[in-house]
């Protein structure tokens, strides 16, 4: 929808910011895209529609509960979005910290969001630094060692918004739509995200 003013387009892309990667309400962030949206992420593979997205999303992001999103910037051209992030996890032993290692652990990652109309996006593309990730686990566990911080709670901290603009930060405690949840399992690796698709790809004969 190249017609669409940027206005339009902006205001969709800061709802879907504020809903997601913000208020990680990813229930409602699905319902940001078209039913029919085409989602690749180039380490989970391409997911198809509604259902296959949120049957990734939070269980992926209950897998990793101590990331969140940091917006660095994003441009508009027409229906595309593209923008660029870090995926950010606080250094839990702030002993550390006060002693001069890093206050947070990040990788980045650059996404194109292709816009739909009526306030909804039909594409997204996402790509992330796998090493940068890898590197980065690693200090982080050791950090969690060193801190005890065992639990999805005390791993869940987000005290490094960017300063602007307003509605890319949260200034209250985090809710993901997967906190109590019991069914559901958090996944890390793509074969376990083949496991959760293979029966709704089967029934829909894909």
């Amino acid at each position: 929808m190249a017609g669409a003013p940027r206005d339009e387009v902006e205001q969709a892309f800061i709802h879907f910011w504020q809903v997601g990667p913000v208020g990680e309400d990813w229930v409602g962030w699905v319902q940001c895209f078209t039913p029919d949206v085409e989602y690749v992420d180039h380490f989970w593979g391409p997911l198809h529609g509604h259902d296959e997205v949120l049957a990734w999303i939070e269980p992926v992001m209950l897998g990793v509960p101590e990331i969140y999103t940091v917006l660095d910037w994003y441009t508009i051209e027409g229906d595309r979005v593209v923008f660029r992030c870090e995926n950010r996890r606080d250094n839990p032993d702030l002993d550390a910290v006060a002693a001069g290692d890093p206050a947070y652990f990040d990788f980045p990652g650059l996404s194109v969001l292709h816009y739909a109309g009526d306030g909804r996006f039909r594409a997204e593309e996402d790509y992330w630094d796998r090493d940068g990730a890898r590197r980065t686990s690693v200090a982080y566990a050791e950090a969690c060692r060193r801190a005890g911080a065992t639990t999805p709670e005390s791993r869940m901290t987000r005290r490094f918004w960017p300063d602007g603009p307003a509605w890319a930060r949260l200034d209250t405690p985090p809710a993901p739509s997967w906190l109590g949840k019991d069914h559901l399992v958090g996944i890390t690796k793509p074969r376990q995200l083949a496991e959760l698709l293979a029966p709704m790809r089967a029934e829909a004969g894909r």
